[in-house]
């Protein structure tokens, strides 16, 4: 039995379930909520930015909190931080709602997760409501919000190196060391061609907010389970993502003896499941566009991985 809103699933002779008729999803529902937590997620990201990269003159006596939170330096350096760490998270969630929507699944508008510590927040996800029943359908979804949040995040890469200023050599204790990723690398290299050995660039805010995004991509583009990588890891190699799965876990493990970062990554993926759970269309075929895509996907987690990614000088 379903209503006309519902979807209807096909079920093939053996009681196995071949396919679904979608309906059209519901609208947004709860959209004040999505707008808060955006705010909020906003004000979080932009005091910890204007903190963390904000010049405030020594001379400056602040009287109070108030004083050093509103101080323009804090003020600004805290929006070059914040403005385009969202406008990549944004573009990420929003390429998994439009997939979604593409679709047909019921899927909620983007959760941003607010937190006074770290980088002001711990990113967003959607809520997808519908079961994902083909190859085609995991794919698009999967795909879709690293693809997004990449497309994002290098032209605010360019901008953000482009306004970081080159320096002959680092601090000798206390720095803090971010990997370079292959895009970054890159990047660096065409606009500043004449750093000399030993040296680095001091990020500008905008800059860092590329770089963390660079990494929130190679995360969910990680090949495990309900991860986005796992997605098209299952969507694009079938059966081989289950087999690979527990090989590539162990890789993983390994890389934490230089971040340990990776060891809480280990743990996420066991507890979201290493394997990718099956699907009905587990042996079906992914058109030749998607295929491409799929390298595209395995291309961009490399230009983004970096297995070191923070490193302290002691």
């Amino acid at each position: 039995m379903s209503s006309p809103d519902q979807d209807i699933e096909i079920i093939g002779p053996d009681g196995v379930p071949v396919g679904v008729v979608r309906r059209i999803p519901p609208p947004p529902q709860r959209l004040w909520l999505h707008v808060l937590l955006l705010l909020t997620t906003f004000v979080s990201t932009t005091l910890v930015g204007g903190i963390a990269f904000g010049d405030v003159p020594s001379t400056f006596k602040p009287r109070s909190l108030l004083d050093l939170l509103f101080h323009p330096a804090v003020v600004t350096a805290g929006l070059e931080f914040s403005l385009p760490l969202l406008a990549i998270l944004l573009a990420h969630e929003m390429g998994h709602y439009v997939a979604c929507r593409y679709h047909r699944l019921d899927a909620t508008l983007p959760f941003f997760i607010p937190v006074p510590f770290g980088i002001g927040t711990l990113g967003a996800f959607i809520r997808i409501r519908s079961p994902l029943m083909t190859k085609s359908e995991l794919f698009d979804v999967g795909a879709s919000g690293p693809l997004a949040g990449f497309v994002v995040a290098l032209p605010v890469l360019f901008a953000g190196i482009s306004l970081s200023t080159p320096v002959a050599a680092l601090p000798p204790t206390g720095a803090m060391i971010f990997g370079e990723p292959l895009a970054f690398k890159a990047l660096a290299w065409l606009v500043h061609p004449n750093i000399p050995p030993g040296g680095d660039l001091l990020l500008h805010p905008v800059g860092f907010a590329a770089w963390f995004g660079l990494l929130v991509t190679a995360l969910n583009l990680l090949p495990f389970g309900q991860l986005d990588g796992g997605h098209v890891a299952y969507a694009t190699l079938g059966p081989w993502q289950r087999r690979v799965a527990w090989p590539l876990l162990a890789v993983l493990v390994v890389l934490g003896f230089w971040w340990p970062g990776w060891w809480l990554w280990a743990v996420i993926a066991l507890v979201m499941r290493v394997r990718h759970p099956w699907i009905p269309d587990e042996h079906g075929e992914l058109d030749r566009r998607r295929r491409i895509l799929g390298w595209v996907c395995l291309a961009v987690f490399i230009v983004c991985f970096t297995p070191e990614p923070i490193k302290l000088l002691p």
